[in-house]
């Protein structure tokens, strides 16, 4: 099932077709590209949008695929099942043809999980390989029959070079011996009629028994095939015949098998066009920045008549016009209204948006992917009918309005429930006032038989019919007073203004011409235009404050998306530098613990001290097991009092930071701002921003505790690529005391791989260190040989 073409042609869709198939490989695909259609099938509608969109992720993620090298072979194919023998050329074709399906086929199907659609498309492919690697031993890339196609080939030519070599060789002597050489004109050796010849003076003809085979065109040369020669020639040219006939029955055999495959040619052929028409439309579609429109079915239950229709396109922009410059439009339709009155000036983009809504369709619905902003939603119509330009037909002495009235009755005959009706200038060409009648009484069908349907028009009776019927919906083209100029926007919602009597005066019209058409309009026409030019106003208003409050959202949201991820990679890196220490010390402790158990075992038979051994060792084991009960719990939370909120927050407090979503102890106050410290982070907020949500407890002091000092961490890596021995060694000594300090359990210094200078610079620093405990180079995942990790002492 197809749409009318006569519609599309209106809207100018052959065109975008001839865009895409710019973008295919070969004749085959460029064929299924220019006739290409809308689908009015719903399911065929999202399986080719579905192709597309493989289609694109297989460009993106492979890259160079295309279909370079393959020719529609059909037709060659079909000439060789009628008992053509194919030359070398076409053999070739066909061999390059088969070696670009292989390819694709291979890449097709390791990617199937990715692209279904397109892999089951390519196992339609038939390798032909025996067809294939036949051709290509018999075939060499310059198109000639190789030595090797057949043993008699082989031989034929063996004995025709010999021939040939032994030919060149008995003339070669008779043109310098010194006993011919007066008789000849010239010491080489030609052709003549396939026959190796040589030149002799005709004035001694009869000197040099031979064949005469041409004359120079003087007549004072004569080219003859010496009798002694002659035999050697025959079998030299009888030995090219059989070479002949033997190519000549090569390249049979070869086309007997190409038109034996004629069928899987064919398939094969088939799907290399449609995966090729595919990757095209996948290229086009990064070509004009498209996004995969939604496609949506007509909804069943619907307001009032409304016939359940989607059409919401945003920042949509005619393919065909420059890129550059076009300016994009909104178009929706409402659940209370599917037919849209457009109105506006004279080029003002009315007919543009028109046109820009049918070719939406009409893409979408061949499976292209749209100029327009992400979101975009489109119901599947079953037809796309236009009546837009100058349809005058002079070959049938039809008027302008005879002819658009003739297309409207071929549309009303044509379409159905789920169309969409394209209509510019409806009513126009005839007197104002009936073709106002006219195009209200249209309109009111139209309504009736819940078509979806845009109209463009002059008339303003048709802004009040859209107004006061329901169903109907105003849109208007905005127009520059100020420069006299269109800006091509189209709001949907509001009416357009005539704006005749502004024009008139920008341009000079004197102001007493101007005031005298003013008292001839009625006082509510010219209260209506007022208050639709302050309601423009305002719309224009409220569209840029909402612009302005979306990049404002959008900023925040960018900064608390970085905010969030920057506390969460802190966050993972402090947990993984904890869980790493904690684990170092329980295999520390563990170790300590054996030692022990040795010792006991050790002095165990020894009498004297065994009292007093036995208690400091167990005192020893109750310490250790003490330590690593602490160990091996988790890193405690803040205790926070769950008191009701003070009322005025205090420094030290926990607050809750609603726009990083997360908690953090208050460091400062101003009357303001306030300054919070969320991990070894601090972060300047708004005072009304924070919300309070305890007050830590003071922590409880331990007998026999001794307080320690907080250093600061030096980080958990150095890099000291690029710098000299000198500069690393103060350098790297500061940051193992400050690491030290800092009771980090272990540092990463990055030295680079290079030379290997300067990590055994560091390497020997690190041996003699008193703070470290030992060394050893880094993983694979760490960096291999350029990175040294080294433990520290434990801290005291």
């Amino acid at each position: 099932m197809t749409m009318d073409r006569k519609h599309l042609n209106t809207l100018e869709f052959p065109k975008i077709l001839a865009q895409l198939a710019r973008h295919c490989t070969f004749s085959a695909s460029h064929e299924l590209a220019v006739a290409l259609g809308p689908s009015p099938i719903f399911a065929e509608v999202q399986h080719r949008q579905q192709e597309t969109r493989e289609a694109r992720y297989l460009l993106d993620s492979v890259g160079g695929i295309s279909l370079g090298g393959a020719h529609d072979v059909r037709p060659l194919a079909r000439h060789a099942l009628r008992g053509a023998t194919l030359p070398p050329t076409d053999l070739l074709y066909i061999l390059d043809t088969l070696r670009a399906a292989q390819r694709v086929r291979r890449i097709l199907a390791r990617q199937h999980d990715r692209i279904p659609l397109l892999a089951d498309i390519a196992a339609r492919i038939e390798p032909c390989e025996a067809l294939s690697g036949e051709i290509n031993r018999c075939i060499s890339d310059r198109g000639e029959v190789v030595d090797h196609a057949s043993e008699k080939l082989a031989t034929v030519r063996r004995e025709q070079r010999t021939a040939h070599d032994r030919l060149l060789e008995k003339l070669n002597r008779m043109i310098t011996s010194s006993r011919l050489a007066p008789y000849l004109q010239e010491a080489l050796i030609t052709q003549r009629g396939g026959r190796y010849v040589i030149p002799i003076k005709a004035d001694f003809k009869g000197r040099i028994a031979g064949i005469v085979h041409d004359s120079s065109s003087s007549g004072a040369t004569l080219f003859i095939e010496p009798l002694s020669a002659v035999e050697m020639g025959n079998q030299w040219r009888q030995l090219q015949l059989e070479e002949e006939k033997e190519v000549e029955r090569i390249l049979a055999n070869l086309s007997a098998q190409v038109g034996g495959l004629v069928d899987e040619l064919g398939w094969t052929v088939d799907a290399l066009a449609e995966l090729d028409l595919a990757l095209a439309k996948g290229r086009y579609a990064s070509e004009i920045g498209a996004t995969e429109p939604i496609q949506v079915p007509f909804r069943e239950r619907t307001i009032g008549r409304h016939p359940g229709s989607t059409l919401d396109l945003r920042q949509a922009r005619h393919p065909l016009l420059d890129p550059e410059t076009v300016v994009p439009i909104d178009v929706h339709l409402g659940d209370d209204y599917y037919v849209l009155v457009i109105t506006g000036p004279n080029t003002g983009g009315k007919t543009v948006s028109l046109k820009t809504v049918g070719l939406m369709a009409a893409m979408a619905q061949s499976g292209l992917h749209l100029p327009a902003a992400e979101g975009s939603c489109l119901s599947v119509f079953d037809g796309i009918f236009a009546d837009i330009g100058d349809e005058q037909s002079i070959e049938q002495s039809l008027s302008t309005f005879s002819a658009h009235l003739t297309n409207i009755i071929r549309i009303l005959d044509e379409a159905g429930d789920h169309s969409l009706l394209l209509l510019d200038e409806l009513g126009a060409g005839t007197d104002p006032v009936e073709g106002s009648a006219l195009a209200r009484s249209v309109l009111t069908h139209l309504l009736e038989r819940r078509f979806t349907t845009l109209v463009a028009t002059h008339y303003s009776e048709l802004k009040a019919f859209a107004q006061t019927t329901p169903g109907v919906e105003n849109a208007s083209v905005e127009f520059d007073v100020e420069t006299l100029s269109p800006t091509f926007r189209l709001q949907v919602g509001l009416p357009g203004r005539s704006n005749a009597f502004a024009i008139a005066e920008r341009l000079g019209l004197p102001a007493g011409i101007v005031r005298g058409a003013r008292a001839l309009v009625s006082p509510e026409e010219l209260q209506t235009e007022s208050l639709l030019a302050e309601i423009q106003q305002a719309h224009r208003e409220a569209l840029t404050a909402r612009d302005e409050a979306v990049q404002a959202q959008r900023a925040v949201r960018e900064q608390q998306n970085r905010l969030s991820a920057r506390l969460a990679s802190i966050e993972a890196e402090r947990a993984s530098v904890v869980g790493e220490a904690r684990a170092e010390a329980l295999r520390e402790l563990a170790a300590v613990g054996e030692e022990i158990d040795a010792l006991r075992s050790e002095v165990a038979g020894r009498k004297q001290a065994a009292t007093l051994t036995d208690e400091w060792l167990a005192q020893a084991r109750k310490r250790v097991s003490a330590r690593e009960e602490v160990a091996s719990k988790p890193e405690p939370r803040p205790v926070v009092e769950e008191a009701a909120p003070p009322g005025e927050l205090a420094v030290g407090d926990l607050v809750w930071l609603a726009g990083l979503q997360t908690t953090g102890y208050l460091v400062s106050l101003e009357e303001e701002s306030a300054q919070v410290q969320v991990g070894s982070f601090f972060v300047r907020v708004r005072r009304g921003e924070l919300e309070w949500r305890g007050r830590p407890k003071a922590p409880e002091a331990e007998p026999h505790s001794a307080s320690s000092g907080f250093h600061p961490s030096p980080g958990l890596e150095l890099d000291l690529r690029g710098q000299t021995v000198e500069e690393i060694r103060p350098r790297l000594d500061k940051y193992l005391d400050d690491a030290f300090l800092a009771s980090l359990p272990f540092v990463r210094i990055v030295h680079g791989k290079g030379t290997g200078v300067l990590r055994q610079a560091v390497r020997e620093m690190l041996r003699a260190h008193p703070q470290i405990r030992s060394f050893r180079e880094g993983a694979a995942n760490e960096g291999g040989s350029g990175v040294t990790v080294a433990y520290l002492q434990e801290g005291t």
